[in-house]
C-alpha cells in the first residue's frame, strides 16, 4: 500500500469472523472503503450484511456475539474490544447509521426536535436556541418542506418517506466521515426512493463523507456504489469495480441474483370469464379536527374519491401510487372493513346491504394477504392454529382430521411441508411467512383476494418465487387478485389491469401492457421513470 493510498484508506475490515454461539453468522470478511466512496453489500436476507455492519459500530449483542478471528480499523483506530469510551466519540458523529426501518428506529414518544437534538446534545454539546438553528438547517438539507412546523411532530404524524429523512438528519447531524445505510429505502414508494437515493449522493458529494450502502437491491447498488461486494451465507463470494461485475458476475450466486427480478406476465384471462366485482363511485372521508361542544369536525379529506372499477373471475387488477394515494382504503372499503359510499356487486349481489351472518359468509369468498407477514401473523399460534382458524369459524363441522387435511392441503400449495404445522412464525424466513399469510386466505378457497404489497419487504429472489406461486394458483383457482404494490416491476409481472391512484382520485388505468408502455398521464410517467429507469423522452425499458 502507497503512503497516499493510506492516507486515503478510511475504513479497513479484514478477515472478520462472527459467532453467535455455534451460529457462523460471518466468515472471514475482508474489504475496506476510502475516503468520498460508496461501497455496497449485496445479498440476501440472513447473508451476514447487516451482523457485519454493526460490527463495525461494535453495536452486537456482545457477550453472546464473539470476533474469533479479524480485526476493524476505522482512520487507524481498532473498533474491535475497543473501550467504550473511545467507541461513544465515534458512534453518530464520525460514523453513522440509517437503520431499515425508521418506525421502529425512531422514539414513538419523542418528538423529531427533541430526538435530532439529543445527537447534537451528546456530541457538541448545543442546545437551547442554537441546537434549533441547527435542526432546522438538517430538516431543510433532507428536504422536510416547513421544517419549523415539524419540530413537534411525532414519528406517527409523517410519512414513511419523510421518517426516513428525519433519520438521516439525525445520522448526518454531526457530518460524519462515514455513513452506513442499511436498507434504507425498503418498503418506500419508488418515487420517494429516488429522493432519498439523489438525497443521499447529493449529501455525500457536499459533505465528502464515505457511503456503506447495504441493500438486496441490485437496480439501487447499481446507481449508487463504485465498488460491490456480494455476500452469501456470512461470506463474500463475488467483488468488482464499476458496471463490471453486473456485466459478467462470476459466481452462480451473483449471476442468480441479477436474474431473479420478477418478469413474465399474468395467466392468460379465459374467454368466458365472468365479472366478478363491480364498484360504482366509492367514496370514503375522514374527518378532521373537531370543533364546537358537539365535536363536529372542521373538514373531510377525501381518501378515496369516487372510484369506479370492475373485475373479473380469474383476472388481476394492479392498483400503483404513492403512499397516501388511497390503494389500501379503496380495498378496505371493497372488503367492507371501512365505512364508504357508493356501490359494490360481487358475483351480481349489491353486498352493500350485507350485516351479521351475511357479511361473515362473504368473508369466506373474500381473504386478504398483508404487506408484513411478520406482523399479520400471531407469534403465539401454531402453523397449523394460523391456517386453520378460518375454517373454525366458517366449517365448524368439520373433524380434526378433516381439518388438519385441509391445513396440509393448503401449506402443500404454497410449497411448504406439512411439517411445518406445529411450528411457530419466528422459524420461519421471510418468504416462508409469507407463504404461510397466503396460505391462510386459501384455506377457504376463496374467489377474491387482496395482496396489500405482498412482496415489498422481501428479497428479490424471494419477490419472484412470490410472484411466480401466486401466478400457479390464479391459473389453477381462477381467483381474481386486487394487487396493490409500489413495486412496479412487480406489478407488471401479474396484473392484466392496472389503476393508477394519486391523492384518493384515478389518474389512469387501462390494459397493463398499454399502461405500461404507453402512459398517457405525466403522474405516471413519473411513477414509471422512478421505478423502472426508463429513458427521460421516452417510454422505452432500459438496464441501468
Amino acid at each position: 500500500m502507497t503512503e497516499q493510498s493510506a492516507n486515503q484508506l478510511l475504513l479497513d475490515v479484514s478477515n472478520l469472523s462472527v459467532n453467535f454461539g455455534d451460529v457462523h453468522a460471518v466468515k472471514g470478511v475482508s474489504f475496506s472503503i476510502g475516503r468520498g466512496e460508496t461501497m455496497a453489500l449485496v445479498g440476501e436476507s440472513g447473508s451476514g450484511k447487516s451482523v457485519t455492519a454493526l460490527s463495525i459500530l461494535q453495536l452486537l449483542p456482545y457477550p453472546r456475539a464473539t470476533h474469533p478471528s479479524g480485526s476493524i480499523t476505522f482512520d487507524g483506530q481498532e473498533m474491535v474490544g475497543a473501550e467504550e469510551r473511545t467507541l461513544r466519540k465515534i458512534r453518530g458523529n464520525r460514523i453513522s447509521m440509517i437503520f431499515q426501518e425508521p418506525m421502529t428506529s425512531l422514539n414513538p414518544l419523542h418528538n423529531i426536535e427533541k430526538q435530532i437534538g439529543e445527537v447534537l446534545l451528546l456530541h457538541k454539546g448545543l442546545r437551547g436556541a442554537k441546537a434549533r438553528a441547527r435542526i432546522l438547517e438538517l430538516l431543510d438539507l433532507v428536504g422536510i418542506p416547513d421544517p419549523a412546523s415539524r419540530l413537534k411532530a411525532l414519528p406517527h404524524e409523517l410519512s414513511g418517506g419523510q421518517r426516513q429523512r428525519v433519520m438521516i438528519a439525525m445520522a448526518l447531524a454531526n457530518e460524519p466521515e462515514l455513513l452506513i445505510a442499511d436498507e434504507p429505502t425498503t418498503a418506500l414508494d419508488v418515487t420517494i426512493q429516488a429522493q432519498i437515493l439523489e438525497l443521499l449522493q447529493d449529501l455525500q458529494n457536499k459533505l465528502g463523507m464515505a457511503l456503506l450502502l447495504i441493500t438486496h437491491d441490485l437496480q439501487i447498488v447499481q446507481k449508487m456504489a463504485r465498488s460491490v461486494c456480494v455476500m452469501k451465507d456470512g461470506e463474500i463470494v463475488e467483488r468488482g469495480v464499476g458496471h463490471g461485475l453486473f456485466e459478467h458476475p462470476r459466481h452462480p450466486y451473483t449471476q442468480k441474483l441479477l436474474a431473479a427480478v420478477p418478469s413474465g406476465n399474468a395467466p392468460e384471462l379465459p374467454e368466458n370469464a365472468t365479472e366478478l366485482l363491480e364498484t360504482s363511485n366509492i367514496q370514503v372521508r375522514f374527518p378532521i379536527g373537531r370543533k364546537g361542544i358537539l365535536g363536529r369536525p372542521e373538514r373531510y379529506l377525501d381518501a378515496v374519491d369516487n372510484i369506479s372499477l370492475s373485475l373479473k373471475q380469474g383476472e388481476t387488477l394492479g392498483i400503483v401510487g404513492e403512499s397516501g394515494s388511497g390503494k389500501t382504503t379503496l380495498a378496505m372499503a371493497i372488503l367492507r372493513l371501512l365505512k364508504s359510499e357508493g356501490d359494490i356487486k360481487f358475483a351480481g349481489e349489491d353486498i352493500r346491504k350485507y350485516a351479521g351472518a351475511d357479511l361473515r359468509k362473504l368473508r369466506r369468498d373474500m381473504q386478504v394477504v398483508f404487506q408484513d407477514p411478520f406482523g399479520s401473523l400471531s407469534p403465539r399460534m401454531s402453523i397449523a392454529q394460523i391456517v386453520g382458524e378460518g375454517l373454525e369459524i366458517h366449517e365448524p363441522d368439520l373433524t380434526p382430521a378433516e381439518r388438519e387435511a385441509r391445513i396440509a392441503e393448503a401449506l402443500n400449495e404454497v410449497d411448504l411441508p406439512q411439517n411445518a404445522m406445529d411450528r411457530y412464525p419466528h422459524e420461519f424466513s421471510g418468504g416462508q411467512r409469507q407463504r404461510i399469510s397466503i396460505a391462510r386466505a386459501l384455506v377457504l378457497k376463496p374467489r377474491f383476494i387482496v395482496l396489500d404489497e405482498p412482496t415489498s419487504a422481501l428479497d428479490m429472489s424471494v419477490q419472484a418465487q412470490i410472484v411466480e406461486l401466486l401466478r400457479d394458483l390464479q391459473a389453477r383457482h381462477k381467483m381474481a387478485y386486487l394487487f396493490i404494490s409500489h413495486d412496479l416491476r412487480v406489478v407488471r409481472a401479474l396484473s392484466h389491469r392496472v389503476m393508477v391512484m394519486q391523492g384518493g382520485k384515478l389518474v389512469e388505468s387501462g390494459a397493463a401492457t398499454d399502461v405500461f408502455d404507453n402512459p398517457q398521464q405525466p403522474y405516471t410517467k413519473a411513477l414509471l421513470a422512478a421505478a423502472l429507469d426508463l429513458k427521460a423522452a421516452g417510454t422505452d425499458f432500459v438496464s441501468n
